[in-house]
Parts: structure tokens; sequence; C-alpha cells
């Protein structure tokens, strides 16, 4: 572990977890079309190449959080889920607020709930690969939640402000409005950063939890 830990450090981490994030984007419009003759448009992927590419990526996902993880343990003594936490009633009320918050926004933007309508637009096999793609996203952006945190924790000396959700809607949220090609889908996707961020602060920091209400709120 080094001696003075500094927010730089943790910053670093939650980079390497966005620039894990940003890996797909390599795989799917560098890598696939031009080693494996993927099509540039990710649209017209067959139900094989769609499934390779997101088991790719989840692979390359799994491998960065791991990373990630180790080295904020090793480097800077800081293990995620050394912390346990029991909720208050109000804790769990909030939490509640925060994902009825998100599920509603989802239904919004789906016109319905965001998994009945992925299922049906993509079966029984795609829907489970997806997921299973999604599961490993949450993974990556709560880190860049739970570091971002920690690292403005660290300058600001203030516990109670969602730095990581801030951080994290900038990032992943602007990351998917460049993918998307819209504005409105980074402002959302800011939007549900800095929510995502006050649902890990309501959690406690207690990261089991948190994954489980963030993959919810993610999903649904």
């Amino acid at each position: 572990m080094k001696k003075n830990v500094r927010g730089w450090d943790y910053i670093l981490l939650a980079l390497t977890a966005f620039g894990g994030l940003g890996m797909e984007v390599l795989y799917a419009y560098f890598l696939e079309p031009n080693l494996l003759g993927f099509s540039t448009q990710l649209g017209e992927w067959s139900t094989g190449q769609t499934i390779f590419h997101w088991v790719l990526t989840c692979i390359t996902w799994g491998l960065i959080a791991w990373y990630a993880i180790h080295d904020a343990k090793k480097n800077c003594g800081f293990d995620i889920f050394a912390h346990k936490e029991t909720l208050k009633k109000w804790q769990w009320c909030a939490i509640a607020v925060c994902i009825v918050v998100a599920i509603a926004s989802s239904y919004i933007s789906w016109d319905g709930f965001k998994v009945i309508e992925e299922f049906k637009s993509k079966g029984a096999l795609l829907f489970t690969f997806q997921y299973i793609y999604y599961a490993f996203e949450t993974v990556l952006f709560m880190l860049i939640i739970v570091f971002a945190q920690k690292a403005f924790e660290k300058w600001f000396k203030n516990d109670k402000i969602p730095y990581g959700g801030i951080v994290c809607g900038l990032t992943w949220g602007l990351a998917h409005a460049f993918t998307k090609g819209s504005i409105l889908v980074g402002i959302e996707g800011i939007f549900f950063g800095f929510l995502l961020g006050t649902a890990y602060l309501f959690a406690g920091r207690d990261i089991r939890k948190t994954y489980v209400i963030l993959f919810i709120m993610f999903v649904c």
C-alpha cells in the first residue's frame, strides 16, 4: 500500500473502469468489423455475432473490474467489500424512491417496462445473454461511482454529496450520448448517473447491497 494515497489514485481507478466500458466501442467499431467481418451497423449483426460480441465484452469487463478492485486493495488499502451496513428504515425508503424514479424514467423512454420490451424484441436467447452483459456493465459503472466518490471525498472532505454519481453521469452517460447520437440520451445519462450515485450513498456504501440496487435500477 502507498504511504500517501491521493484522490488522483482513486480517479485513475474510476477512469480505468470507464476505459473498460469504452473497450466495447473499440470492439464494435474497429476490431470486429475489420478483423472478423462484422457489419459496422450493430443492428445488422447475426445472433451469433451479437452473442460473440457480448461474451468478449463481458470477459474484458470482468478482467478490468478484477484489476481495479485488486489494485485498490493492494495500493490504496481500500477493500470495497469490507464495509457492511445495516440499513435503517429511512435508507430503505430513500432507496425505494431512487428505484421508482429510475423505473419511471425508463418506462417513459421505452414506452413500457424495459425488461419486458427487450424480451419481446430479442427473444429468450439474446435476452439471456444481454442481461448477463448488463450484469457485467453494472459492475463497471458501479466502480466508477465508488472510486470517484472516494476521490472527491478526499479532496473536499464531504461525504454527503454524490460525487461518484456526478462523475458516472458525465462519463458513462455522455458516452452513451456519443454512441447513440442523441443529446437527450446524454442528459438522461447524467441524471441517471446522479441517481445511481445517490443510491450508493443511501445504501451506506455497502457494495453488495449497492450492486443489487443499481442492477435493478439499470435493467427494469
